[in-house]
């Protein structure tokens, strides 16, 4: 009944710009801590950014400066803003979210994952 749902991803040359965007949708009672995640064959997952409801970020060191995560409570989403593209932040995005459905208790989240290219 709840569920995230991912878009944005694509393929950018070195030094471009996307940008993720997840939105929660369902019977919802509120979406606490946002996060997200890549991961690229042979390595391991890396939770890339995250953001509390009140908008407190924190970043992985990898796209400190680069990326910027937001959200849009009103709209129960929350984006990715991926600037100056490096061929090694190529992955599979993933989002995810702490939210409780109205009426059952607080559960962990994922979305389908987006694919993002960043090639020459």
């Amino acid at each position: 009944q709840v569920q995230l749902v991912e878009s944005g991803g694509g393929l950018v040359q070195p030094g471009g710009s996307l940008r993720l965007s997840c939105a929660a949708s369902g019977s919802i009672f509120s979406v606490n801590t946002m996060r997200w995640y890549r991961q690229t064959p042979g390595k391991q997952r890396e939770l890339v950014a995250t953001i509390t409801r009140g908008g407190s970020t924190n970043y992985a060191d990898s796209v400190k400066g680069r990326f910027t995560i937001s959200r849009d409570n009103a709209k129960n989403t929350v984006y990715l803003q991926m600037n100056s593209l490096k061929p090694e932040d190529t992955a599979v995005y993933s989002c995810n979210a702490d939210l409780q459905p109205i009426g059952r208790p607080v559960y962990n989240y994922w979305g389908q994952g987006t694919q993002v290219t960043v090639s020459s």
